[in-house]
């Protein structure tokens, strides 16, 4: 069978075969006192609260199951709009949100809106692969604009500006970023939005993380620079609902038919359980819950982070958010005599039964050097895995 050029032209997603290889391991050793640790995956270890579980019953047991609008359910935007009112001080009115089944469709609904076959979006490299590959399905190509730990990981005006050409369409950012957990300063955010308005181009951001942030400098929404900034949310990661497939796109104005009608016909519209159960989120209990939960994000971080520095696991840009460690195993890995973060990963599975994710899905800058702690896992988890790679190093050097 013959397959698409666009399907070949996307990459494997090897953070998923890293997966399958813990997933398998995990299974050998399931019933031993050193059971696989898995800090591979970016998913919250929190489950949706006790309202938002609620609510989804209470629609399953009311009949309303049947579609919604393709925008979304009116009172689910609403409550939307008033959590950037509340939250972040900006006023996004509810009839330029819609609600999406997952990020990843506000991403491939925002992309497929505006990318023409051939046009150029610069992302940052290092970034979620995923990202880059919604361009690319659009027919797009995705450039990968080299970072560095003292840009924070991310993009700079400057950089935008030297790297645009004729055939850039835009910037394809995401504040705080998957991998690094790291934001960009709402200044630089600012003067990068108008080197793209300035050039006629677009402006995408990716804002799941949003919520999850713990540091007040960058915690803010890229919405409140201009309405014409192209937001992208989920309800995955602050609102711990990864399977319920929710998601929102925030859009000008003027966009809102082209998403609506290409989401009448790619998706219908977003799972209405999922949007019954969501418009629990917003109720002060849950909100109080979720601050909670950010709370143990942060302390999980806090007490993390030097622990990998301490192995020779530096993580040079502590996170502002998000819950990753982007750690440089290169010094350690040649303690142990293993070859880049590829073969790490996999020692580490083997060796101390903990599954980490290699840099090779995040780009090409150096990412050789770095593998990403996923933080979303208990407290225990974290002290048990640093504890079986301090075990692991000792005995390898030892030897």
């Amino acid at each position: 069978m013959k397959i698409s050029k666009r399907a070949e032209r996307i990459e494997p997603f090897y953070v998923m075969e890293v997966a399958k290889a813990a997933s398998a391991l995990a299974r050998e050793v399931a019933h031993t006192d050193r059971p696989m640790i898995f800090l591979n995956i970016g998913e919250p270890d929190f489950t949706a609260p006790p309202l938002v579980q609620e609510a989804a019953l209470r629609a399953i047991r009311a009949g309303a199951t049947q579609y919604t609008h393709a925008t979304g359910l009116d009172r689910l935007r609403e409550r939307i709009s008033g959590w950037y009112a509340e939250r972040f001080g900006v006023d996004v009115p509810a009839r330029r949100i819609v609600i999406t089944a997952g990020a990843s469709a506000a991403l491939q609904l925002a992309c497929l809106a505006l990318i023409e076959a051939g046009d150029e979006i610069l992302l940052p490299d290092p970034s979620y692969p995923c990202n880059r590959h919604f361009v690319t399905a659009a027919d797009g190509r995705a450039v990968l604009v080299p970072t560095t730990a003292a840009e924070r990981f991310q993009l700079s005006a400057a950089k935008v500006e030297s790297a645009w050409n004729e055939r850039t369409r835009g910037v394809l950012l995401a504040s705080p970023s998957n991998p690094t957990g790291t934001s960009i300063a709402p200044d630089e955010l600012r003067r990068i939005h108008e080197v793209v308005s300035q050039r006629g181009g677009i402006t995408l951001i990716d804002e799941i993380y949003l919520g999850l942030s713990y540091d007040s400098t960058f915690g803010q929404t890229a919405l409140a620079i201009d309405d014409q900034v192209i937001s992208i949310n989920s309800f995955s990661k602050y609102f711990n609902m990864t399977g319920w497939r929710l998601g929102w796109l925030v859009v000008p104005e003027a966009l809102v038919p082209a998403v609506e009608r290409l989401a009448q016909n790619l998706f219908i519209c977003a799972s209405t359980v999922s949007q019954h159960a969501a418009l629990a989120c917003f109720e002060p209990d849950s909100i109080a819950e979720y601050e909670r939960r950010r709370a143990e994000f942060k302390a999980r971080r806090d007490w993390f982070i030097p622990q990998l520095d301490a192995l020779g696991l530096e993580v040079p840009v502590m996170p502002d958010g998000a819950f990753y460690a982007w750690a440089d195993c290169s010094n350690f890995a040649e303690r142990l005599g293993i070859s880049g973060s590829w073969d790490f990963a996999f020692e580490a599975m083997k060796q101390a039964h903990v599954a980490v994710t290699p840099g090779r899905d995040f780009g090409s800058a150096e990412t050789s050097r770095f593998v990403r702690f996923s933080t979303a896992s208990s407290m225990a988890h974290l002290e048990e895995s640093i504890d079986r790679l301090r075990v692991w190093a000792n005995a390898t050097v030892a030897a």
